[in-house]
């Protein structure tokens, strides 16, 4: 049964493949059919090496980004996330082939590679969400599940019996707890008896996997059970004991031989997803100073003019990426005043002028920060910068504070279109933005700057309630 259940996750990924593979060579057929490709008897030949690339680029593709759907826990947002990751791989792999081999550019003008990617990723979204619903489906009718005991009857075991029990369609089928607390036995139904007992209840139960929260300090059982899983190939995990304390995601590195954790996972450490988040600040910043911004600025200024006396912009020192100063821009909203470095803004602030609430409101003031995302400063999307007397203050008395400024702050944030903007009070707004500062900066993603660009603009038309 073991073997035939370890067949099903192997069949499933092929079956993504094979539906993947159709797709891709249907995509391709329609959109050559729109432009008429059909026509281009002379160059059959080429037609059929371009063909086998754009199926051999696929795998390639899988090298770097591998099918996950067929794992136990993965949501929508993710699926869609690889998808766009394996199409921008694949596009990748295929030009440069095309490319080297030297074939002939105007076989697929630019026009049509944009419609195919564009038809092929909108497609292949739609085709990995149904099949990954499928699969829901079909473990939640009790098949492609995995026969699972735990080893440990603790507060971690119960912790990971909990999570790994949420849903059907996460297809765990756990059978019980080991512990050698014989007491378990009349307040836990699914005991299932001591750590001795596990050897023959695995064989005779066809188990797949083990799971085991025993503590560090009971070292021999824990060898004892990991050499037979392996001897007897059934996959063996080990719930660390302090992940009772630390509740979160951790990334495991080794420095040669010797395996250390990294206690907060950081999508941006990664070059690659640096690059692409840079890439888009200097392409996003460059285009609205070069195509919006000298409009916005034209009319803004004239009205901060005529409000108040004083300059167009206001600029301050603020907290950027590891602790560092910078001078961050704003279209000026207050009167000049001798406590803009220190006091926040507050409602009805006899400082802010008329023009000034208007702008405060609906975000214009911010619009100038552009020029510090391309000077490297500030990103678009990122924890707000705040001021310097606010990052003295908030850092001995906020837990974990600092952390914000592990990446570069951000014109818009997640805190911000989450509602914590503008005056933070009291300590518990601040400590919430700060929560959701440090959630963006472990759960970042292209995808999710995206998000946040999209409901800032939109709340920019709304309006917000503490934009004052």
């Amino acid at each position: 049964m073991s073997k035939e259940k370890t067949g099903y996750s192997l069949f499933i990924r092929w079956l993504v493949i094979v539906g993947d593979l159709v797709l891709l060579n249907f995509v391709f057929f329609a959109v050559c059919y729109w432009y008429g490709m059909w026509k281009l008897n002379n160059n059959i030949f080429q037609f059929r090496i371009i063909l086998l690339l754009l199926n051999v680029s696929y795998f390639f593709g899988l090298y770097f980004v591998p099918i996950t759907i067929h794992k136990s826990i993965i949501f929508t947002e993710k699926v869609v996330q690889r998808s766009l990751l394996l199409i921008s791989m694949h596009l990748i792999i295929f030009l440069t082939c095309i490319f080297f081999l030297g074939l002939k550019s105007e076989l697929f003008p630019h026009n049509f590679i944009y419609v195919f990617y564009i038809c092929l990723y909108s497609s292949l979204i739609v085709w990995r969400i149904v099949a990954r619903e499928v699969l829901k489906q079909y473990r939640k009718r009790g098949r492609n599940f995995k026969r699972i005991i735990i080893i440990g009857a603790g507060e971690n075991g119960l912790n990971l019996y909990a999570e790994m029990t949420k849903e059907i369609a996460y297809g765990y089928y756990i059978l019980g707890f080991f512990d050698d607390n014989i007491e378990l036995k009349n307040t836990l139904p699914n005991y299932l008896g001591t750590t001795h007992e596990v050897e023959d209840f695995a064989l005779a139960n066809n188990i797949d996997e083990i799971y085991c929260t025993l503590p560090n300090s009971q070292d021999d059982r824990i060898m004892r059970t990991l050499n037979f899983a392996e001897k007897n190939m059934i996959r063996f995990y080990i719930v660390p004991e302090f992940l009772r304390y630390l509740k979160k995601h951790l990334d495991l590195e080794n420095i040669e031989s010797v395996f250390v954790m990294a206690v907060r996972s950081e999508p941006l450490q990664s070059p690659v997803n640096r690059f692409i988040k840079r890439s888009f600040d200097i392409l996003f910043s460059a285009l609205f100073l070069c195509l919006i911004f000298p409009l916005i600025y034209i009319i803004l200024s004239i009205s901060i003019k005529l409000s108040s006396p004083g300059p167009i912009f206001f600029k301050q020192k603020r907290t950027g990426i590891y602790d560092k100063e910078f001078n961050c821009y704003k279209f000026r909203s207050m009167r000049p005043n001798d406590f803009a470095d220190e006091k926040q803004a507050v409602k009805d602030d006899p400082r802010i002028t008329r023009v000034g609430n208007f702008i405060r409101r609906t975000n214009l003031d911010e619009l100038p920060q552009f020029i510090n995302v391309l000077k490297g400063e500030m990103s678009v999307v990122g924890p707000r910068p705040h001021m310097l007397k606010h990052t003295k203050l908030y850092s001995n008395i906020i837990d974990k504070y600092m952390v914000r400024h592990l990446i570069k702050p951000g014109v818009t944030g997640w805190a911000q279109v989450n509602g914590y903007r503008g005056e933070t009070p009291n300590i518990d707004q601040m400590e919430a933005r700060v929560k959701y500062d440090i959630w963006y900066l472990e759960n970042w993603s292209f995808l999710l700057d995206l998000k946040i660009i999209f409901v800032t603009v939109l709340n920019m038309f709304k309006g917000e309630k503490n934009a004052y």
